[in-house]
């Protein structure tokens, strides 16, 4: 029972933070003069209209996954340029602000609230969700970074380096492996232990977490 509980928080959170990444993504196209997201229906807090199955299950048992990207046809912004730029970046500074924004919720969940429900499964429920909305929103901020297409931090340096060199073909030709690469290992570090030791991805997230994290955690630490 405690593992279903934990799935559902898992999933309850991943929904939260994927479909507010994709409204960012959305929003800001529509504001730059691309209507594309808006006709494509992703212009919407539904979570069901930026579901993607094999995604959602990643980021549920892994930590990190991604969602139905979001079309956008850089043609119709106001400014090519800085239109692929903010679009790309408005999904990674969503997530980062509400991280930054939920965690005093997460700190009254924990000092409140849960100390009065302590020993229940409304008590576990309610401690997984709170906990997995923070630190999912920072993961799939940093996980987003990676500048492996299709992830927004290729799609940034996409948009301000328009040079086709071969690093960037390299990246743009084979970034979606490197990825399915790096997760299958990290996958592996946390089952064979000697994986740990290649564990790229693991090192990176848990390096950029402490990074992202203490700003947010050294700001409300003064109030809690």
């Amino acid at each position: 029972m405690e593992y279903f509980v934990y799935l559902l928080a898992s999933f309850l959170a991943v929904m939260i933070v994927i479909t507010l990444h994709e409204f960012a993504h959305a929003f800001v196209a529509y504001k730059c003069g691309d209507p594309t997201p808006k006709m494509a229906g992703r212009l919407s807090l539904n979570p069901v209209k930026h579901f993607d199955l094999l995604g959602i299950l990643a980021f549920a048992f892994v930590g990190f996954g991604w969602a139905k990207p979001v079309p956008v046809n850089p043609y119709n912004f106001k400014n090519g340029k800085w239109g692929s730029f903010f679009t790309s970046v408005a999904g990674v500074a969503m997530n980062f602000l509400f991280a930054f924004a939920f965690y005093p919720i997460a700190q009254l969940v924990f000092q409140f609230v849960l100390p009065k429900t302590a020993g229940t499964y409304m008590s576990i429920f309610l401690f997984d969700l709170v906990l997995y909305i923070y630190t999912y929103s920072l993961t799939f901020c940093i996980f987003n970074l990676l500048p492996f297409y299709p992830l927004d931090g290729f799609r940034m340096v996409d948009a301000l380096n328009k040079k086709r060199g071969k690093i960037y073909m390299f990246l743009r030709n084979y970034g979606y492996y490197i990825l399915l690469a790096l997760m299958f290992v990290h996958i592996l570090a946390d089952r064979i232990y000697l994986f740990a030791y290649i564990d790229l991805l693991g090192y990176f997230m848990s390096f950029a977490m402490n990074i992202l994290g203490w700003p947010i955690t050294a700001f409300w630490g003064l109030f809690f």
